[in-house]
């Protein structure tokens, strides 16, 4: 951990002040995990090809090359540019690399091999490094060297196949959950393998493939009965596989009603005019409602439609059962509770001009979260960042120079 780096307030930048981070992933789910570790405080520096992340040219955008995508996701990072399919951007990407902590990237072995950014490769002048690669499959199997993009995990982990067993067909959940997902995991390994670095003095290497570590996340619960050898049911949480798990309409909308404990149960049955089912023997327990979820769920179908939601939700909510409204996408800007936790704030952005972010949801003890950086433009710290790593005047032209004939222009995707 090389320098540390404060706000203009003078506060600290954050708990991972001093980690410096070189990202050299694209699109989603590297710059998600370094999002997070930014956020955190880290000190990240992305590294981009003459042509920048794909995701700079989603549309809409206002100035080129930066998607509101990655205004979000590249937030509280620097951006530098070097051709590591040139012998001197991989040599200044190799003297480089000394300086940092972590290199983070989502090449395939075979690429990662062929642009000099595998741990053999990267150690052997920096021996603390750590190296974290996130990609499609594990190295060991024979899907390795297949590409993987979100759908592509989301129908192989059996994701898709979930919205089968309740729906008739499977889906993709409209989210990019598999990239921020292992993007998640990825940060959480990349914070475990800097603790062993600061017990035992050694870098190391990270693998996180994208299938197996939403395998993981998808059996989590739905392992169920297939737990045991043999299986004792079919595979799938009950709960999860009802169709009755679902927002319920009421008299003018949708809310979540979600009585849990017995004694929730038994105050939303008689709410909602059916005392005497909280008596049936098939709804006395939590283990038994479980069995038997469908036929419960129906009875708040029913009742559901009677009232309007406000009503639902001051009756549960006085009774402290789990309930909420159904909110859309746009109705968040305006929650009550995401105004009062200052969730959202309107920036000025030096070339895009006025934008939107969400603040880290994640707070520490005596830290107030704030904007370090607005996303940066492409390659706009690059002199800055290779001064500092002791690069003269002199190879910084030079690297420019066989930049000159890159394309810093991308079509878009």
């Amino acid at each position: 951990m090389k320098n540390t780096r404060t706000s203009k307030s003078g506060a600290s930048g954050g708990p991972l002040r001093g980690l410096r981070i070189l990202d050299l992933s694209t699109v989603v789910m590297g710059p998600y995990a370094s999002h997070l570790l930014a956020d955190m405080g880290a000190d990240v520096v992305k590294l981009e090809p003459p042509s920048g992340d794909q995701l700079r040219y989603y549309r809409p955008q206002r100035s080129g090359a930066m998607s509101g995508m990655f205004l979000s996701l590249h937030r509280n990072k620097r951006s530098i540019v070097l051709d590591l399919k040139s012998d001197a951007g991989r040599g200044a990407f190799h003297r480089l690399a000394i300086n940092f902590d972590v290199i983070l990237h989502n090449f395939r072995p075979s690429v990662a091999t062929r642009l000099g950014a595998t741990f053999e490769q990267l150690r052997a002048s920096n021996p603390s490094v750590i190296v974290c690669k996130i990609y499609g499959f594990g190295a060991d199997g024979p899907y390795a060297k297949r590409p993987a993009y979100d759908d592509v995990i989301q129908a192989g982990s059996g994701i898709a196949d979930l919205f089968r067993r309740v729906r008739g067909e499977p889906q993709y959940v409209p989210s990019m959950i598999c990239d921020k997902i292992v993007g998640q995991a990825a940060a959480i390994a990349i914070l475990a393998a800097c603790y062993q670095r600061l017990t035992n003095g050694r870098g190391c290497e990270i693998e996180v493939p994208m299938f197996e570590t939403m395998v993981a996340f998808n059996l989590a619960e739905n392992l169920a009965s297939a737990a045991f050898e043999p299986p004792m049911g079919p595979i799938g949480w009950a709960r999860n596989m009802s169709p009755m798990r679902k927002p319920f309409r009421t008299a003018d909308g949708y809310a979540c009603l979600l009585p849990y404990s017995d004694r929730n149960w038994r105050d939303f049955l008689a709410f909602a005019g059916y005392p005497e089912v909280a008596e049936d023997v098939r709804f006395r327990t939590l283990a038994d409602r479980a069995q038997h979820i469908d036929e419960l769920y129906q009875y708040v179908e029913k009742a559901a439609r009677c009232r309007p939601t406000a009503e639902w939700l001051s009756f549960c909510l006085a009774h402290d059962i789990p309930c909420g409204p159904v909110a859309s996408l746009d109705e968040l800007w305006n929650d009550p509770h995401l105004e009062a936790a200052k969730m959202f704030q309107q920036l000025e952005h030096p070339t895009e001009g006025r934008y939107r972010l969400w603040r880290s949801p994640i707070r520490f003890d005596e830290i107030s979260w704030e904007l370090q950086r607005h996303a940066p433009r492409l390659g706009e710290h690059t002199d800055e960042v290779l001064a500092a790593a002791g690069f003269s005047a002199a190879e910084r032209a030079a690297l420019e120079d066989n930049l000159s004939g890159g394309n810093r222009s991308a079509a878009e995707p």
